[in-house]
């Protein structure tokens, strides 16, 4: 598989389509299944609450993961992520309702660089919350 993305056809501020992402708990049980992750503050609410949290929240590579589909859907390649790197400022609450929570990305090209190459900045949003901070990548084009 390669890159569907052209250089040549990427400018500095070339906006990838913004996306939202439902999470559910079920999407937590799912993650900690294939991941090995089961910490009780991902799936208890009675825990998570007594720790501190306003509910359950997201895995934090779990949404890691999600707002990197922005980056992934764009570029036509999973492969074409050279590097990606993420600081978690905020969780992702997922109430124990109908509607749960929505991740929201939107990413833009900051940067060309050699070898057909571009840096991506992600912003990450659940509610009101920046819950990535620091959110860059670097894609490898064709």
């Amino acid at each position: 598989m390669a890159a569907t993305v052209s250089y040549d056809d990427v400018e500095v501020g070339t906006e990838l389509p913004a996306k939202t992402f439902p999470i559910q708990r079920a999407d937590l049980v799912r993650y900690a299944g294939a991941s090995g992750d089961f910490n009780v503050i991902h799936w208890n609410e009675r825990v998570a609450t007594a720790v501190g949290l306003p509910n359950v929240i997201a895995h934090g590579m779990f949404t890691m993961a999600e707002a990197s589909r922005v980056l992934t859907e764009w570029v036509g390649d999973p492969g074409a992520v050279v590097e990606y790197g993420v600081r978690f400022t905020k969780p992702v609450v997922v109430p124990d309702d109908d509607r749960g929570a929505n991740l929201e990305v939107t990413g833009k090209v900051t940067e060309k660089l050699d070898d057909r190459r571009v840096a991506v900045e992600l912003t990450a949003r659940s509610g009101d919350d920046k819950v990535l901070g620091r959110a860059k990548a670097v894609l490898q084009l064709t």
